[in-house]
């Protein structure tokens, strides 16, 4: 459980409808798997003691006296185990039967959540034999059966994790998810976290997609944890088929699900803490503490009738079997990477189009280098430009070489431009820059930071003239991981009349370009991509070798890897990672890639950064907002620029 993880379980054992021993061995021997796998939540299905397709055999007092007798069975296995285990059972009460959850550990049923909302269509027959929730409480004796220390509610409950107070565990019941207003909202709105699903949802053609998008959509609604879990192979084939459909969905995503058609355990961990981290940072998400149970939308589910208990979790690591991908920010799947490619570049166009036409510009003026970002802020001018159906000469491209420029980004640079069809101008800075050391008094043969920084300064001089000159505005190229880094010079390539790159990470820069380059029509415009992708990241601000020909200066080298900075920024800025959880997720995600030292010390060199350079965040340039992260000072990031990161360094070592 260590950094908010708990192992969850959707269990679905085979059963024989109305062989309550049998179900019960099935149900015993799936809950000694899961404990040996370290979970901790355990589902299983609706009515999976009895069979949910028993039907009028529901009103035999035989089934349902086997069915509490199986019950606590089940709950005196758990007498040496912390998980919580929620099993579907018929339960007599108030003189009616109702459809429950019964919700054990430690060796006892805790608690009977009775279901709320009955299907009564189609195949559906479930009011002819139970009764809909409506608020009523009862206490459930179960000494005759075999528990003698606890008489257990019959009612609406939430549980409440002792040791993890982001841990609030609730239950409904299948149809209470498919109905307008389900259950859960109710649910979450008094605390819970994770909404565990008793299901037996029947199969048929396309109800799959339906119900996948349904959990998805809920658990990401409610900002939690969603556990759904569905009756499978031994329940009555005579008018319906169970497919044993389960999911395990975190706050939209779909962590684990099983194959339709095969019983068996699905099991994955969801984080606790990112779930609390995302409601805390929602201002609309209702304080469970605040919040009105008594109004008129809330019906009988009232503050009165949730009620809250408490239970308890033996603390420990929790070996992790989700997947974490390098790179977050970049779907796996390539469609769907294509697909986030298009849109992101008809976000920046679009974007770039209302200000070009808001402030009435002639031209755009953009630095280009023959690398990555440059490549992309030159893509997406184009794109504007037709978008407001003028020329592409109206972009003027700047090539600006001096020092450190290699002939192979000088050359792509020019034949970019070209194949583009914008108006290109060379302008060497290398005069200008000798005339300023000089002026200085600064050494040509020292490269420190005034070496570099003179140039990247002049470059923007001249970008913001040739603006003046032509009428038009300087369109800024720096990306994401860059500004997260504070790897751009001050009043630099830091400063532009509007940033397009703002908000795109450097690993998805790239599959951008690519994208550009597999589906644009001409050949030269593709190969010169292609090869502007295969060029190591530089600022190209030190001299190249005697040859112009290599490069003497790569970012990865100074400020480590973008994958890893990439994947630092989403779990430690978007989701408020400590520094030690970011650490753990890096070396269990880049496994066999990287050396835990590596990791280390990247991420050091990543924390020490982002403190020490949020200078130049507070001043940014206007650029839209494309993701989910974004270092805007207008947008999603306020920071004082004089915050001190010891905090973070300590927890990075702890």
């Amino acid at each position: 459980m260590k950094d908010g993880f708990i192992k969850v379980a959707a269990c679905t054992p085979e059963i024989q409808v109305a062989d309550v021993d049998f179900n019960v061995d099935k149900t015993i021997s799936q809950l000694e798997k899961c404990r040996e796998e370290g979970v901790k939540v355990a589902v299983f299905p609706e009515l999976c003691i009895t069979g949910y397709t028993c039907q009028d055999l529901f009103f035999q007092n035989a089934l349902l006296d086997k069915a509490m007798e199986g019950v606590v069975k089940i709950a005196k296995t758990t007498a040496d185990s912390d998980m919580l285990v929620a099993v579907g059972v018929p339960v007599r009460a108030n003189g009616k039967l109702y459809n429950c959850a019964a919700v054990i550990q430690d060796g006892e049923v805790r608690a009977f959540v009775p279901k709320t909302h009955l299907p009564n269509y189609n195949e559906f027959y479930e009011a002819r034999h139970f009764a809909p929730y409506r608020g009523e409480c009862a206490a459930i004796d179960l000494r005759e059966y075999g528990q003698l220390e606890f008489i257990p509610p019959m009612e609406q409950t939430v549980f409440v994790c002792e040791e993890i107070p982001e841990l609030v565990v609730g239950f409904e019941l299948c149809e209470d998810l498919w109905v307008a207003d389900p259950v859960s909202n109710y649910l979450a709105k008094a605390g819970a976290t994770l909404i565990c699903n008793l299901s037996a949802s029947d199969e048929v053609i396309g109800k799959d997609s339906y119900r996948r998008q349904l959990v998805s959509n809920q658990s990401a609604r409610l900002v939690a944890g969603y556990i759904y879990c569905s009756a499978g192979d031994g329940e009555s084939t005579q008018d319906m088929v169970f497919s044993g459909h389960n999911i395990i969905a975190e706050n939209g995503s779909i962590l684990a699900e099983s194959r339709l058609f095969e019983n068996g355990i699905t099991i994955s961990e969801i984080d606790f803490k990112k779930l609390a981290f995302e409601r805390r940072k929602i201002s609309t998400y209702p304080a469970s503490a605040e919040w009105d149970y008594s109004s008129k939308d809330s019906g009988f589910l009232d503050k009165d009738n949730i009620s809250r208990e408490r239970f308890s979790l033996e603390m420990g690591e929790t070996a992790l079997t989700r997947k974490f991908a390098k790179t977050p920010f970049i779907p796996s799947n390539q469609a769907e990477r294509n697909e986030r490619c298009h849109i992101i570049l008809q976000m920046q166009s679009h974007g770039l189009m209302k200000r070009i036409a808001h402030t009435h510009s002639k031209t755009v003026v953009i630095g280009i280098s023959g690398g990555l970002d440059s490549t992309l802020a030159l893509l997406v001018c184009v794109m504007a430009m037709d978008l407001l159906k003028r020329p592409h000469t109206d972009i003027v491209a700047v090539t600006m070489p001096c020092f450190g420029t290699t002939k192979r980004t000088r050359s792509n640079a020019e034949i970019l431009c070209d194949a583009l069809g914008v108006t290109f101008r060379e302008v060497d800075i290398s005069k200008a820059v000798l005339q300023h050391f000089e002026d200085i008094g600064h050494d040509f043969n020292d490269h420190s930071v005034v070496f570099e920084n003179g140039q990247a300064r002049e470059r923007t001089k001249v970008l913001m003239n040739i603006a003046n000159q032509v009428s038009g505005m300087v369109v800024g190229t720096g990306d994401l991981s860059e500004l997260a880094l504070g790897w751009a010079t001050y009043n630099g390539d830091h400063m532009s009349m509007y940033g397009v790159n703002a908000s795109i990470p450097k690993t998805l820069v790239r599959h951008i370009v690519q994208y550009y380059g597999d589906t644009c029509t001409s050949d030269t415009l593709r190969d010169v991509l292609y090869d502007i992708l295969d060029t190591p990241v530089s600022p190209e601000l030190l001299p190249t070798d005697e040859s112009g020909t290599e490069m003497t200066q790569k970012t990865e080298d100074l400020v480590g890897p973008y994958e890893l900075h990439d994947f630092f920024l989403y779990y430690g800025i978007r989701w408020g990672f400590e520094p030690s959880k970011v650490k753990r997720l890096a070396k269990y995600a880049f496994e066999g890639d990287y050396p835990d030292e590596v990791i280390d010390k990247w991420l050091k060199t990543f924390y020490r950064r982002f403190f020490s350079q949020q200078f130049k965040r507070s001043c940014l340039p206007d650029g839209a907002k494309i993701g989910s992260v974004t270092l805007s000072p207008r947008g999603d990031w306020r920071m004082p620029s004089d915050a001190v990161a010891k905090l973070w360094l300590e927890d990075i070592d702890k």
